[in-house]
């Protein structure tokens, strides 16, 4: 898109389009300006003179203009800061006395519950558990400066992620708790001032973990942020001859991060404590003798200041040594709350335990304050859209927390303290002996000092309410001038954009007017000095017709600058177009091209998935089958030893019926020997001879008594012959009877141990197949 008349390369920046425009221009207008001298060069000497004069002036003219123009690039370009000087000279030899060892700590009676110190106050914990998680702790020195320049360090030893915002709506949140999770806050306040760093107040200062400075509402980036593992030094300047006085630094290792930050002048003057609020995170804290990390220059520690640099400050102890929970009994909507803040503003060392506590320190914690809290101040509403806050695990955590802090509270727990069954609980809570428990009932007159509070609190509402309308109204008339300026501007855009063309028709109208006016003016100049000589006729009207054609020659300029400008721009909008045109093919092609690989990868994870399913009913089944096995095997193997406890009763039995048959035989035989031995006996006494006596009778003839002699063993023989085939035949057949029964024992013991040794393999080849399914 070059002119022809631009041989060099075509370049789109600034600078080249304004050598364009003034170089081309010229090249053209010349030969111009070189047809009229040679057509009047006789009448026009003088004039072609003037011509070149003009045009070094206007060649002058532009060099200056690009020599200006250099020079306010070279001023726009930003110039390279220069390293700031460090104005912080080694401290001398502190010779006052010093505060006491031990003066310079943190204060128990001054921090939040939930604040852990250990190892000697030198380790800051807190409490994590449920919606603690998200409320800052802080905590204040012990000591306030007054003059002097004095250093403390903390260091992050340990950062705790929390349980994550799971199940989280976010009531204003997106989802989640307020960021950071791991917060660091290192400042001063002023004694009774909000422990809490950063919340507004215009009690502290502070710097925080992010690198910022913070006062009031204003929160400004001036250092790198620091996080664990590091350790940060708070510098605190109030000695008055330091060109850093009123100020405070922060040091990361050693190395300064930021420039002093100036004190604010609402604090100077006051006592300043070293604060820190924290949450999620240990910290270590040293306030001396000796720093951690050495700055660049000598600086006394906090714990070895002068006695007379510091204000220590008074914790009030209990005059008969007990600390007092309070117990405010009143009616609702009669004052009951405003009477509870006027007492503890009274009374700045009770701390107040209520639910509208805990909504005012989440919301003084970063969280939103959720909708309707305001509507109740006994039991507002606590629903944050975090379960953590919302299982009201805070409150349940504070009733163990407080008992065991040695401090006065008050609970101004309204319907509460009204029903004595909760009232009674309340007080089973501080059963320690350090505590005095005590009521104070809020009815009746009032007092005047209450009325002119009241009085003054409804006042202070109306004009925050009056100040805040007015602030919306302002807000809503800059946002309506700022709404007519645009659609002004855009009109302006819109008729230059339509009427440029025109518009520039106009101003060439315009100056060939005032060519024409000149010329006039010219001839009439001419005429007037015709008297005067037909030289000088000739000399001024050749400078009016130079003039002219200059003039025609600026417009024919501006017209050739406006439109290579506008072919430019058309060129780079074409250019960008184009560019922006393949930059969103690039991306839809490469859009579709992951579109399309996640689109293969869904399908190939669902053919996994379908495979991995029908692999797992079939192990399912298969494990099915198998645990149906090994429970019929159970159930046989149950059967079996059934069985086998059968087969043991049957053979104890026997044994006992063979036995019982054993001694009836044995009874028997001992029955038939001894009928055989009194049969003996009687045939023995009966072949006995009588005694020879007068009354004994004839003896029988020896034949006769042979004959019965040998009748009787003959009837012995055969009885005896008759007995004994039977005594045989009944001991064989016991034989056989025992043979048979012992084969009978010895194969159903075998049958049993058989049956018993395939169903224990069994069993086990089935357990060990179910334990490895389980296990796959």
């Amino acid at each position: 898109l070059a002119p022809s008349s631009h041989s060099g390369p075509v370049c789109w920046g600034p600078r080249p389009l304004l050598a364009m425009a003034s170089e081309d221009p010229k090249e053209e207008t010349a030969p111009l300006v070189q047809e009229e001298e040679e057509e009047k060069k006789d009448e026009e000497m003088t004039g072609a003179k003037d011509g070149e004069a003009a045009d070094a002036d206007a060649k002058a003219e532009e060099a200056e203009e690009g020599k200006e123009e250099e020079t306010k690039e070279e001023a726009a370009k930003p110039k390279e800061p220069e390293k700031p000087k460090e104005f912080e000279t080694d401290a001398a030899d502190e010779t006052r006395p010093k505060v006491t060892p031990g003066t310079v700590d943190f204060s128990s009676h001054d921090a939040t519950l939930n604040v852990m110190p250990t190892a000697n106050n030198r380790l800051l914990m807190a409490l994590t558990e449920g919606g603690f998680q998200y409320l800052l702790a802080g905590v204040r020195s012990t000591v306030g400066l007054k003059s002097g320049r004095y250093l403390f360090e903390a260091k992050i030893v340990e950062s705790h992620s929390g349980k994550g915002d799971q199940g989280a709506t976010g009531a204003g949140q997106n989802g989640q708790g307020p960021m950071p999770r791991q917060q660091v806050r290192l400042g001063l306040s002023t004694a009774g001032s909000s422990l809490f760093l950063a919340d507004g107040s215009s009690g502290s200062v502070s710097f925080d973990s992010e690198g910022y400075f913070v006062h009031e509402k204003s929160r400004k980036r001036v250092s790198q942020k620091f996080g664990r593992d590091v350790t940060v030094a708070l510098l605190i300047n109030l000695d008055e001859s330091s060109p850093n006085a009123n100020t405070i630094s922060l040091f990361r290792d050693g190395v300064r991060i930021c420039e002093p930050q100036a004190i604010p002048e609402k604090l100077k003057g006051k006592p300043l404590f070293p604060t820190i609020t924290y949450k999620n995170v240990t910290l270590q804290v040293n306030f001396g003798p000796a720093p951690m990390r050495p700055l660049p220059f000598k600086c006394h520690m906090l714990s070895e200041a002068a006695a007379a640099d510091v204000e220590v400050a008074v914790v009030p102890k209990p005059a008969d040594g007990k600390y007092e929970v309070l117990f405010p009994v009143g009616l609702p909507d009669v004052g009951y709350f405003d009477w509870v803040d006027q007492f503890v503003e009274r009374n700045p060392s009770f701390v107040e335990l209520s639910d509208r506590k805990i909504v005012e320190w989440a919301v003084k914690s970063g969280m939103w304050k959720p909708k309707g809290a305001g509507h109740s101040n006994d039991k507002p509403d606590m629903k944050f859209g975090l379960p953590q806050m919302d299982d009201m695990s805070v409150r349940r955590l504070l009733s163990h927390i407080a008992p065991t802090a040695r401090r006065n509270f008050i609970i101004p727990e309204l319907k509460a303290n009204l029903v004595a069954s909760e009232r009674a609980e309340a007080l089973a809570r501080f059963t320690s002996p350090e505590f005095k428990k005590t009521a104070t009932v809020i009815v009746g007159e009032p007092t005047a000092e209450y009325k002119a509070r009241v009085q003054e609190l409804l006042i202070a509402e109306k004009k925050r309410k009056a100040e805040a309308e007015k602030k919306k109204k302002s807000a809503d008339g800059d946002r309506k001038k700022l709404l007519e300026e645009k659609k002004k501007k855009a009109a302006a855009a819109k008729r230059k954009r339509e009427g440029g063309d025109e518009e520039a028709k106009e101003e060439e109208e315009e100056e060939k007017e005032g060519a024409k006016s000149s010329s006039r003016k010219a001839s009439q100049n001419g005429a007037a000095k015709e008297a005067n000589g037909s030289a000088s006729i000739g000399v001024e009207e050749a400078k009016a017709r130079y003039q002219a054609v200059q003039k025609e020659a600026e417009v024919a300029k501006r017209e050739a600058t406006s439109a290579k400008d506008s072919a430019l721009i058309a060129a780079e909008k074409s250019q960008k177009s184009e560019q922006a045109r393949d930059a969103a093919k690039a991306d839809w092609e490469a859009a579709a091209a992951r579109f399309h690989a996640a689109e293969s990868a869904s399908k190939e994870a669902s053919e996994v998935l379908q495979s991995s399913a029908s692999k797992l009913s079939d192990a399912q089944a298969r494990l099915g089958a198998k645990e149906a096995a090994a429970q019929a095997a159970e159930k046989v193997l149950v059967v079996a030893e059934k069985k086998a406890e059968e087969a043991k009763e049957v053979e104890r039995k026997r044994k006992e019926a063979q036995v019982e048959e054993e001694a009836q035989r044995r009874a028997e035989k001992e029955k038939s020997k001894s009928k055989k031995r009194a049969k003996s006996n009687d045939s023995r006494s009966r072949s006995r001879k009588p005694s020879r006596s007068k009354s004994r009778p004839k003896s029988r003839s020896p034949s006769k008594r042979r004959g019965r002699s040998d009748s009787s063993d003959k009837d012995r023989k055969k009885k005896a012959s008759k007995a004994r085939p039977a005594s045989r035949s009944r001991s064989k057949s016991g034989k056989n009877k025992k043979n048979k029964e012992g084969s009978r024992t010895k194969e159903g013991s075998r049958a049993k141990e058989d049956l018993r040794a395939k169903e224990g393999s069994r069993a086990k080849e089935d357990l060990r197949a179910k334990e490895g399914s389980r296990a796959k």
